[in-house]
């Protein structure tokens, strides 16, 4: 059965990205409506975390335009930057201080009002289940928890679009599950439109609605996991045959030193 879209939120029409002769990302067109997890899969270098970054006005883009929360990213980035979190692959949160102090001057950068931050931050840290380590330094947080707490940071100013790069990159299963019922109760309580990229398949499969595939800089394939699975016309098909359908030939080529390197360096620091 199809997905019906409601009103997209955001809106992505032939955007790309060029450094110098290689194009990361190719023409690229889809949409997410609000109350709709939305994942983009691929092989490292596939264009992902270039998309984020243009989607989050991080990285301008070469061509093409996107709707973000109603603004384009491109001429109204601040408007753009107002509405959105972003849980991007490395880590943000400040080790040296505690979750709650983590959260005040993020409370801070966002503009939100002193009155209400105290209220926010409880709020926040409740909605992640870590309103009991408020007041623990950050240095002695799992790698779970330090991701929850990015969540929450991000949820602070209560954004239209919460945008996540590799939520779970490093962590082990009982923290990956953690986080993914965060994500989905985020979902499920705000309806917030969430925007993830992911390596695991058993993620995506667990938590979108809709999955974008991306090969060499190009939207090849969207479709709902069963939509997708479908679309390979055999039985006991898996997300992760999907994957390798579209872009498996590029699994073992495309993973450069650097990329690599800073996988490990993420994993590590979340242990």
């Amino acid at each position: 059965m199809s997905v019906t879209l409601a009103a997209p939120v955001v809106d992505v029409q032939e955007l790309s990205r060029r450094f110098g002769d290689f194009t990361a990302v190719d023409r690229l067109s889809f949409a997410v409506p609000r109350n709709e997890v939305f994942g983009l899969i691929g092989p490292n270098g596939a264009g992902k975390t270039t998309t984020i970054k243009m989607l989050t006005t991080l990285l301008a883009a070469t061509s093409g335009r996107a709707m973000v929360a109603g603004y384009e990213i491109s001429a109204q980035p601040a408007e753009v930057r107002r509405r959105i979190g972003y849980v991007p692959q490395l880590i943000s949160a400040d080790a040296a201080v505690t979750g709650y102090e983590n959260l005040w001057v993020v409370a801070g950068l966002y503009g939100i009002p002193r009155t209400e931050r105290q209220l926010r931050i409880r709020e926040a840290l409740e909605h992640v289940g870590l309103q009991a380590f408020a007041d623990e330094l950050v240095r002695n947080y799992s790698g779970g928890m330090i991701r929850r707490l990015e969540i929450a940071s991000a949820l602070l100013h209560r954004p239209e679009v919460l945008f996540l790069d590799e939520p779970t990159v490093g962590l082990d299963p009982v923290a990956r599950e953690a986080v993914w019922e965060q994500i989905l109760e985020l979902q499920r309580t705000y309806g917030t439109a969430i925007l993830l990229t992911t390596h695991y398949m058993e993620e995506a499969d667990r938590l979108c609605a809709r999955i974008g595939v991306l090969h060499r800089g190009r939207l090849v394939a969207v479709g709902s996991p069963a939509e997708l699975k479908a679309r390979l016309g055999r039985p006991g098909v898996t997300l992760q045959d999907v994957f390798m359908h579209f872009a498996g030939e590029e699994v073992e080529l495309t993973g450069s030193y650097r990329e690599t390197g800073r996988t490990r360096r993420v994993a590590a620091r979340l242990e």
